[in-house]
């Protein structure tokens, strides 16, 4: 018997999922992206039993419909992350940490699966000047932030750590943590994950900040949003703080109190 072939994604309902995730998250999913979202959907409608992305949107916009609009982000809207990456900023942020003689505080604005924080918090530990340092860590998706806070992570992650530091600041490969390595209780004590949405206002008790990492999501932002987030961002990075988006990703947003210190790094005016 011939393979059932999967339900068509027409250009409305591309359009109507288009239009929701941004919405929600300010991502514009791009024109490109269809034949892979089709994909990535098609998977979840025959785990519900639906026929159409018709179907699909129906349920979406029923009573019941708010636990598969958190899923329906979460399929779309995922970030690749690993430890470290783009290392030539923790670079920077070590050289810079080592200068501060004052408590720093340290934002992942979109932390996703929490690599990025926890390799915030390694470089204040092994680099920073003044002993009081935390991170907040912050995402769009609670889930995403309960596996974050969780510390647990495949071991072949350890390659991209600075040596001497994995032994320092996880526990690695041993009894039930085969495989996998965790991150230390020290560096738990200073890591704070919190559910934010970048594209709403921030809660004011957030307060200010000394550094905030923006890397790899203004780049996939409609440009509406795009300027509304660096608004919110700034509005909480105090004078002299910095700030640092991806290395692909580029600031164009006349006004704002900015000056570029190196590629993808901007001091707060």
């Amino acid at each position: 018997m011939p393979s059932r072939r999967p339900p068509l994604l027409s250009e409305a309902s591309f359009a109507s999922i288009r239009q929701r995730v941004m919405q929600a998250t300010g991502v514009q999913l791009a024109d490109d992206r269809r034949t892979v979202i089709a994909t990535r959907l098609h998977k979840r409608l025959k785990a519900l039993g639906l026929a159409s992305f018709e179907h699909y949107l129906d349920l979406l916009d029923s009573p019941q419909g708010t636990n598969e609009h958190e899923q329906l982000l979460r399929l779309l809207v995922a970030r690749d992350s690993y430890f470290f990456r783009e290392h030539r900023h923790f670079e920077c942020l070590a050289s810079w940490l080592a200068e501060l003689d004052h408590p720093v505080r340290l934002w992942s604005a979109a932390c996703a699966t929490g690599e990025e924080a926890w390799s915030l918090a390694m470089v204040a530990a092994e680099k920073a000047r003044h002993p009081g340092w935390e991170v907040l860590a912050s995402d769009f998706d609670p889930q995403l932030l309960e596996s974050a806070d969780n510390g647990i992570y495949d071991i072949a992650q350890a390659r991209y750590f600075p040596e001497g530091w994995l032994t320092r600041h996880c526990l690695c490969d041993v009894g039930e943590m085969a495989g996998r390595l965790c991150i230390a209780q020290p560096l738990r004590e200073r890591v704070r994950f919190q559910a934010i949405n970048l594209i709403r206002p921030m809660p004011a008790y957030l307060g200010s900040f000394d550094v905030i990492l923006l890397r790899n999501l203004l780049s996939s932002l409609a440009p509406r949003y795009k300027s509304e987030v660096l608004q919110h961002l700034l509005a909480h990075l105090r004078p002299g703080g910095l700030l640092i988006i991806g290395h692909s990703e580029s600031v164009h947003a006349p006004g704002l109190p900015l000056r570029p210190l190196l590629p993808s790094v901007f001091e707060r005016l």
